[in-house]
């Protein structure tokens, strides 16, 4: 049958319209999901190469970086990591209808959480963690029924946990730490059953009590609410909660007790309850579960005694109860802890001994008793504990020798008996410990000799042996610890030379002597990195080398209270960072060098008292304009004073018993000066007209008879006035005393300042405030001489604790990186607190402000470099030592070019000895709670 050309033509067309219309419908359907990434896509500004494979000429977005697809090309994973892709989410993955999982993590996306993210129905994973997304968590989203993890940490979000959160009925992770939510945890998480993990720790504005229905979570592994500010007890109803592996409410605001039903969480191994306000005693449930590895709960308020039943517990690693209020003694059963690696009960009031049990803690590597009230002697069986890293037992009532068999104890690295009442030799076995960095053995009753063994302990860092009965001489094996930061041998009975090997120690920065009986010579050698040279108090002579200029990094330098003799070397001038120089009482001569007053450091002190300094004041002196104290008192010089009035910053001047003569300064300072410190120059004499202390006055014929005169009308008006004097005192006396009362003002400065307190209190506006803080708000105020001063005006002028910290700390130390106390005034409405003004603001500004991140790492290394200066000065140079309390960002100010400075002493606290023998070293049994979480000053473990 013959074929019909036109229908054979009509048919090939319909066919081929037909394949062709099919494969048009199909790259439409792709072409839907491409074009949804491609717009995304074009909306973030991306640095990176990454994304250069979405091209529009694919067909397919499968092969996409990052993208992920079914066997049918349908998208149904959309994985984006650290990358730099700067835009927001996508709010067009409509067309991307078989997603399950978008993870859009460390990309720098900004903007919110679109609302469109609810409309995404098969997602069942969900990371959009490490960013910097803004807003609130859309409601919405709580649609996704299907969702098994949603990870939001780490961004910018705000505003409250969508109350609707219990409608993920699948879920099984969440995550929202580190950002800036608030509000309350909403009941509803009480009906995530299938929920695993839950951390929203790091939202400093989450409040508010652990709802009763957390017990609801039955498969709950891991609970996280650390840095919060959640408050009230933890629920009872945590005991429901028996797969919990992990409970993790630290630096928090929780308080009352912990529940007995915590024994019910019998798979529970790590409990992190620390910084928070937690009452009550330890539930002796706790020894019930047999799975707890780690058990933390230091800086609370838990008080009574440590259960025995803890003993039961055979798999901890780690207890740390230290900060609180424990009574009694350590428990013996603590004997059976075969796995436990360190124990820290630091700051309590336990008595009792160090249990000998304790030795069957092979595994232990930190024992850490210290402060506290525990007697009797250190056990002889702590030799067996040869994992022992670290023993600290400072300030308790140990009695007895140092036990030899430390020695046994290979791999310990730190140890510190301070602040006890140990007596005997120190063990030279302890010396062939060649890990040891760290031996504290201050303030006991040790006596006997330093052993030359000491050089065997070559990476010996800190060696402190002062207040003892320690006799004998300084082993020239001293030399040979290269490694040596810190040697105080202060207030013992030393004789004989200070060996010259001390030369050899490299790395020597602090060197502490006073108060023995050493004699001989300075060495002519000294270690190069000394910053802090104190050997006053014994019994030194000869003259001062000029070597002493090579000490280029020398910051203090006390050598009062010797028998030295001949001239102050010139080459001083080279020790161009000395702060501090004391070469009082000695048998100094010849004239004070100029060079004195070439030294611009020089802020603290300068005392050349009782030496036979002769000659005049060097006219360079009116160099020294940031020096504090001045005392030339109880020399030989002659000459006038001029030269001093330009010592602005004076605070404390002495000149007394020399051959000074003329007329003093006309200046305020000179004016206020006691004729204590003045006196005992017989041609020294104030200026005419000035009413103030005077040495010797130079009065005429002339004045003698005006002044007679002056005393004849004075006793005849008195006479005439007398009665109605007194019925006005008598009448006003009241009102009078009040009004004094209220607005006396008292002011001690601590550095040269002009200016009146009107000028102050004109400028407390809230145009001036640059922060606030704990202890009250930070003022700029400018001065009349163009300073610019930094005030703070304390919240409440009935709480003194705050105000009278930051006079008792900083009003007494310098350094470059601590913030530079300059004076206070008080009265009763008011106390301020007067500061450098610095220009750029705190840490925490710079990394969180609206210039975030412009700091260069090289800065913030610098920055940070700065703070540990300024707590290792304040932890291990300050006598008494004094702790911080409140290190954080926002309390480290910054200098005009990014130097840092530690501020805000409101909770700082000094480490002193008592006044009974009973105690000889204190420090606060309940230390006030800090807002820096993660942060615990050093020398609340270890000075």
């Amino acid at each position: 049958m013959p074929v019909n050309p036109n229908k054979l033509f009509s048919f090939t067309f319909t066919f081929l319209l037909s394949i062709h219309s099919l494969c048009f419908l199909c790259c439409v359907s792709i072409d839907e999901q491409a074009e949804a990434l491609l717009s995304w896509k074009n909306s973030v500004n991306s640095s990176t190469d990454a994304l250069k494979t979405w091209k529009s000429v694919d067909s397919t977005p499968c092969k996409w970086f990052g993208i992920f697809c079914d066997a049918n090309g349908q998208v149904t994973q959309i994985s984006l990591k650290s990358l730099d892709l700067q835009g927001s989410l996508p709010s067009n993955f409509h067309a991307l209808k078989s997603l399950k999982t978008l993870i859009i993590t460390g990309t720098n996306l900004t903007g919110s959480i679109p609302k469109e993210f609810g409309d995404y129905q098969q997602l069942d994973f969900i990371d959009l963690s490490s960013n910097a997304i803004t807003g609130e968590i859309p409601t919405e989203i709580c649609r996704l029924s299907k969702l098994q993890s949603l990870s939001l940490s780490s961004n910018s979000l705000d505003g409250a946990i969508p109350s609707d959160i219990g409608n993920l009925s699948s879920l099984v992770y969440l995550t929202l730490y580190d950002n800036q939510l608030s509000g309350e945890i909403p009941k509803s998480i009480g009906k995530l059953s299938k929920l695993e993990i839950f951390r929203a720790g790091g939202n400093q504005n989450l409040k508010g009590e652990l709802p009763e229905e957390i017990g609801n979570c039955s498969n709950l592994v891991l609970l996280g609410l650390a840095e919060t500010s959640i408050t009230g007890s933890l629920p009872p109803s945590i005991g429901s909660l028996k797969k919990i592996q992990t409970i993790a409410i630290y630096s928090s605001l929780l308080s009352g007790p912990i529940p007995e039903e915590i024994g019910n969480c019998s798979e529970l191994q790590n409990l992190y309850l620390y910084q928070n306000s937690i009452s009550g005693s330890i539930p002796r449930r706790i020894g019930e579960l047999k799975k707890l590895k780690s058990l933390l709960l230091w800086q609370n308020s838990i008080v009574g005694t440590i259960p025995s039943e803890l003993g039961s517990c055979k798999e901890l690693t780690v207890i740390d109860l230290s900060e609180n209020s424990l009574l009694g003694s350590i428990p013996r059963s603590f004997g059976n802890l075969w796995a436990l690696q360190e124990l820290q009960l630091s700051v309590n009031q336990l008595s009792g001994v160090i249990p000998s049990e304790i030795s069957n803690c092979t595994a232990l590597t930190h024992l850490e008793v210290d402060n506290n009230g525990i007697s009797g002697e250190i056990p002889e069986d702590i030799g067996k504990l040869k994992s022992m890293t670290l023993l600290f037992a400072w300030q308790n009532k140990l009695t007895g020798h140092i036990p030899e068999s430390l020695a046994k104890c290979q791999n310990l690295q730190a140890l510190d008996l301070s602040y006890n009442h140990l007596s005997g030799p120190i063990p030279k076995q302890i010396f062939g410990l060649t890990n040891l960095t760290k031996v504290l053995l201050l303030s006991n009753d040790l006596s006997g000799f330093i052993p030359p063994d000491i050089g065997n302990c070559t990476n010996l860092y800190r060696f402190r042996l002062n207040d003892n009965r320690l006799a004998g001489v300084i082993p020239a094996e001293i030399g040979k610890l290269e490694n040596l930061n810190f040697l105080d041998m202060s207030n013992n009975k030393l004789v004989g030379k200070i060996p010259p090997t001390i030369s050899q120690c490299g790395n020597l920065e602090f060197l502490d002597l006073h108060s023995n009986g050493l004699t001989g010579s300075l060495p002519d050698t000294l270690p190069k990195s000394l910053q802090l040279v104190d050997i006053s108090g014994n019994r030194l002579t000869g003259s001062l080398a000029p070597s002493l200029g090579s000490l280029t990094e020398l910051t203090k330098l006390n050598l009062g209270r010797n028998l030295l003799s001949g001239r102050i070397p010139s080459e001083i001038v080279s020790c161009s960072k000395l702060q501090l120089l004391d070469v009082g009482d000695n048998e100094l001569s010849g004239d004070i060098p100029k060079e004195l007053g070439q030294m611009p450091a020089l802020d603290i002190s300068l005392n050349l008292s009782c030496n036979q300094f002769s000659g005049e004041i060097p006219f360079q002196f009116s160099g020294l304009d940031k020096l504090g104290i001045l005392d030339i008192s109880y020399n030989k010089l002659a000459g006038n004073v001029n030269m001093l009035a330009s010592l602005q910053n004076l605070v404390v001047l002495n000149i007394s018993y020399n051959d000074f003569s003329g007329e003093l300064p006309n200046t305020p300072f000179f004016k206020k000066l006691p004729v204590s410190d003045l006196t005992g120059n017989q041609a020294l004499y104030i200026p005419s007209g000035v009413v103030g202390p005077a040495v010797r006055m130079r009065t005429t014929s002339h004045q003698k008879s005006t002044l007679k005169l002056a005393m004849s009308l004075l006793i005849s008006a008195s006479a005439i006035l007398l009665f109605f004097a007194v019925y006005m005192l008598v009448r006003a006396h009241v009102d009078m005393k009040r009004q004094m009362n209220d607005n006396r003002w008292e002011m001690t400065l601590y550095q040269k300042l002009d200016f009146s307190i009107d000028d102050v209190v004109h400028h407390l506006t809230s145009s001036n405030v640059l922060g606030t803080g704990s202890s009250g708000v930070v003022y700029r105020v400018p001065i009349p001489n163009g300073v610019t001063l930094a005030i703070k005006k304390m919240w409440s002028s009935e709480e003194s604790g705050a105000f009278e910290s930051e006079i008792r700390t900083l009003g007494s130390i310098r350094h470059k990186n601590i913030v530079r106390l300059l004076g206070w005034c008080a009265n009763r409405n008011m106390k301020l607190l007067f500061y450098d003004y610095l220009s750029n603001g705190s840490l925490s500004a710079l990394l969180h402000g609206g210039g975030k991140g412009s700091a260069e790492w090289e800065t913030r290394y610098d920055i940070v470099l700065g703070v540990a200066h300024a707590l290792a000065y304040l932890h291990h140079d300050c006598v008494p030592a004094i702790i911080h309390g409140d290190v954080k960002a926002m309390n480290v100010l910054l200098g005009h070019k990014f130097e840092p400075y530690l501020a805000d002493f409101g909770l700082a606290r000094l480490v002193k000895r008592g006044d009974s023998s009973d105690e000889p070293f204190h420090l606060n049994r309940k230390p006030q709670l800090a807002g820096s979480y993660g942060y615990m000053a050093p020398v609340c473990s270890s000075m």
